[in-house]
């Protein structure tokens, strides 16, 4: 890992990530990942799921993204290789698949109903687009690997209002362990 991000400025009214809450999370994450971490605070879930404010001149959010793409996909394979020193390879391969066969249920589910629908009024996400993309995580289960896990982290849906949406959190969940999976499959 880098010594410390230093990232381009929005410029105008283009919003970015606010600088010192991006440079306090890569300090805490940087500490981590030199001391063997988890134990210092930050872990590839905590990488994945951190959010920072929207300000004027803030960091660049694709840059800021990329670095954290990457930052997540180390502490991946670190954590990676405890599991497998610890358990041993089979073992460590055998709780990866066991971990991918949870996602397995809901891809069996059919199409327009592997999620609950958005709340009255509240945004969700188109069904047709997301289960797309659960038939292509399906194909990657089965052995075709057309689809990596960046695919997943960027993937992007068209807003539907209520009913006519799959539920924002459970989606997004799920694509979480999709891309843990995916990413872990990838350092054993």
């Amino acid at each position: 890992m880098t010594p410390g991000p230093t990232f381009e400025r929005t410029t105008g009214f283009r919003r970015g990530y606010a600088v010192e809450q991006v440079e306090e999370f890569f300090a805490r994450a940087r500490v981590s990942y030199e001391t063997g971490g988890p134990r210092g605070g930050v872990s590839s879930r905590d990488v994945r799921e951190v959010g920072f404010d929207l300000v004027r001149r803030g960091y660049d959010v694709q840059m800021v993204d990329a670095a954290l793409d990457r930052m997540e996909d180390a502490f991946l394979r670190r954590e990676q290789e405890v599991v497998r020193g610890r358990l041993g390879a089979d073992r460590a391969h055998a709780e990866l698949a066991a971990r991918a066969a949870t996602l397995r249920p809901r891809l069996d589910r059919p199409e327009g109903d592997r999620f609950d629908r958005a709340e009255h009024g509240q945004p969700g996400y188109d069904p047709t687009e997301v289960d797309d993309l659960c038939d292509r995580i399906g194909e990657w289960l089965s052995g075709e690997h057309g689809l990596g896990h960046d695919d997943l982290r960027r993937a992007v849906f068209t807003t539907r209002r209520g009913e006519q949406g799959y539920a924002e959190h459970q989606v997004d969940a799920f694509i979480d362990r999709a891309v843990e999976v995916m990413a872990a499959s990838v350092t054993v």
